[in-house]
This record gives C-alpha cells, sequence and structure tokens, in this order.
C-alpha cells in the first residue's frame, strides 16, 4: 500500500511536475490565439479555486472545441496527472455521458466532450502553477509549488449510473473498488465496532463538503483506526490507497507520507444509511488533514460522488505558505 504501511517517503521527485509541464506547454502550444485565451488564466486567478461536480458550461477550453490534434494534447496532459487506474476512472465516468444522453434524450446536456481543460499560470518545470480537467463527475485539480511540491486535491470523481443495469455495457462500474472496499472492511467490524462506525441510519443525500473552497472539519465520530485489527486496518488502508492511487505513483506517496506524518490512529472510518447492497449509503474516512467522502443515494442509490479533500492543502495552500515564507525573495 504505497506509503502508509513503510517509512516516511520524501516529497514526490521533479518527473510528474517535468511531465505535467511538458504535456501543459505543448497542449498550449498546440491551441491558437482564441483557444488558449479560453484555456489559461493567471494563477492568481479566483477561477482556480471555483470547482463542480455537476453538469455546467465552465471556464476553460472544452475537448468539443478541440481539433483531433489539441484533444490528443489535451489527453495526453491528463495521462500525466493520473496514473493508468485513474485514467480508466476518468474515461469510463466521461463514457457514462452517453448512457444518461439516451435514457435522458439530452445528448446536448450529456456530452462526453464538455469537458475542460483549464491552464493556471505559466508551466514550468521549476516554476508554480496549476492545471484542472473537469466535467460532470470529474474535477481533478494540481497545484505545482516551486517545480517540486504537488498539490493533488480536490480529487472527485462521480458516477451515474454507479452500475449500468441494462444495454451492450450493462455490469460496468466505474468507481466499483471504492463501494466494494468499504462494505468489506464495514462487514469484518465487530458488533461493538459496527456500533461505533454507524453514526446514522439514513445516509445524507450528498457528501457534506460539496464543492466548497475549504472543507470543513466534520464530527470526529466513527470507529477509530487504533480500534482495529490488523486485517480490519489493511481493509481500511487499501480504501485510502484506492483513492490516493488515481494519482502517478510518486503523487500518490507524497500525499500518503504526509497522511502519515499526521498520524494514521486518528483516522476515523463512518458510515450512515443502509448496510445491504442497493441501499442508500454514505461513508466517510477522516484523519487530522484529509477527508474522503462517498455517497450513493441518488437515482435509486445508483449515483455516487466520491471525493478526497485535504483540510489545509486544497489547491497547494498549505504549499504556497511554506513556499512563501522560506522563499529569500519574499523574505527581504
Amino acid at each position: 500500500m504505497l506509503a502508509l504501511l513503510g517509512v516516511l517517503l520524501p516529497r514526490a521527485d521533479a518527473a510528474p511536475a517535468g511531465d505535467m509541464a511538458r504535456a501543459a506547454a505543448a497542449f498550449l502550444a498546440a491551441l491558437d490565439d482564441d483557444g488558449r485565451a479560453k484555456a489559461r488564466f493567471a494563477f492568481d486567478s479566483e477561477e482556480r479555486f471555483s470547482w463542480h461536480f455537476v453538469p455546467m458550461p465552465r471556464a476553460g477550453l472544452p475537448l468539443k472545441a478541440m481539433s483531433a490534434p489539441q484533444r490528443d494534447a489535451a489527453m495526453a496532459l491528463l495521462r500525466t496527472g493520473l496514473s493508468e487506474k485513474g485514467y480508466t476512472k476518468a474515461e469510463t465516468i466521461r463514457a457514462l455521458e452517453l448512457i444518461l444522453a439516451e435514457l435522458e434524450q439530452n445528448p446536448v446536456r450529456r456530452d462526453p466532450d464538455l469537458y475542460y481543460v483549464t491552464i493556471f499560470g505559466e508551466p514550468s518545470a521549476d516554476g508554480t502553477w496549476g492545471w484542472r480537467f473537469e466535467g460532470h463527475h470529474i474535477s481533478l485539480n494540481w497545484t505545482m509549488v516551486g517545480g517540486r511540491s504537488i498539490a493533488s486535491t480536490p480529487q472527485f470523481f462521480g458516477s451515474n449510473p454507479a452500475e449500468v443495469r441494462s444495454g451492450p455495457r450493462k455490469g460496468t462500474r466505474a468507481l466499483a473498488a471504492e463501494e466494494d472496499l468499504a462494505r468489506a472492511l464495514l462487514e469484518k467490524l465487530s458488533d461493538a465496532q459496527r456500533a461505533q462506525a454507524v453514526i446514522g441510519g439514513t445516509a445524507p443525500p450528498d457528501v457534506f463538503s460539496g464543492n466548497q473552497r475549504k472543507a470543513a472539519i466534520l464530527e470526529d465520530r466513527g470507529v477509530a483506526f487504533a480500534d482495529l485489527t490488523t486485517e480490519q486496518r489493511g481493509l481500511l488502508l487499501a480504501i485510502i490507497d484506492e483513492y490516493a492511487g488515481a494519482q502517478p505513483k510518486a503523487v500518490a506517496e507524497q500525499r500518503l507520507a504526509r497522511l502519515r506524518a499526521a498520524g494514521l490512529d486518528g483516522i476515523r472510518f463512518a458510515w450512515m444509511g443502509g448496510l445491504a447492497r442497493g441501499e442508500p449509503h454514505y461513508y466517510r474516512l477522516q484523519g487530522p488533514t484529509f477527508l474522503i467522502e462517498y455517497d450513493n443515494t441518488q437515482n435509486d442509490a445508483n449515483h455516487i460522488h466520491a471525493v478526497w479533500r485535504d483540510f489545509d492543502g486544497d489547491f497547494g495552500v498549505d504549499l504556497l505558505e511554506e513556499h512563501y515564507k522560506n522563499s529569500a525573495h519574499h523574505r527581504n
């Protein structure tokens, strides 16, 4: 499980940041002036903090407005920001728009090409800049600080339907592990542990954190990592690993090293809603520095929202504060 069971890992090396910078520069170079004007914002723009996971127009350049070479450059950029597993999740989620378009008879609103690429600042292997890939049920945000440290949250994936129940793609589950691993942990809990973990009989209609710029710390409820058996701890860590593992290995290791440094014992697993498959349900994992939320209540409990938030690290806020504090330019 990447970094969680081993020694504390250092910050991610420069390779992912360099790959992202080169791919972002290539993407911008492939655009004409009008495309670049739509795709690019100042790094300190408020737009960098405006993120959404519903179907709506975004700031940035959508895949729909790109030529084939430009789209290839956009998808090459996306590949630098995700592991193969994460990229597969994103592409499966985009493909679900075709199913929704057919179900709702609305191909204008449900379009797998209405996903936007937005660049903040000047892509540079040793600079500070950011970028976003976003559309319905996907919001992926990266911030590079000093060309080395990478913030990779908020990270949002959703899936509607959670499971395709008919047609040629029947059985497709874009976020299967996010549900199955949590259920496996819930089933392994003793009666006393489950009484701690299940904090409500009704699941909320959505994740509590929503699309707020800064996630609030939720009630410190649920069963604690410190009170789990070795097997149960392994399942809890596997859930965390599934979310972090959407990122490139070095970025995921950086994220998990910070989580471990803050302490594992205080991480709590909480569940709300029904315990049987098919019933509306919600769970969260919350530690000193992070929050994972998962909700499956909409559309007869066949519609998932799953998010990772860092309380001080979303959009690289903590990394930027550290960078500015330690920078000679900003000290003088």
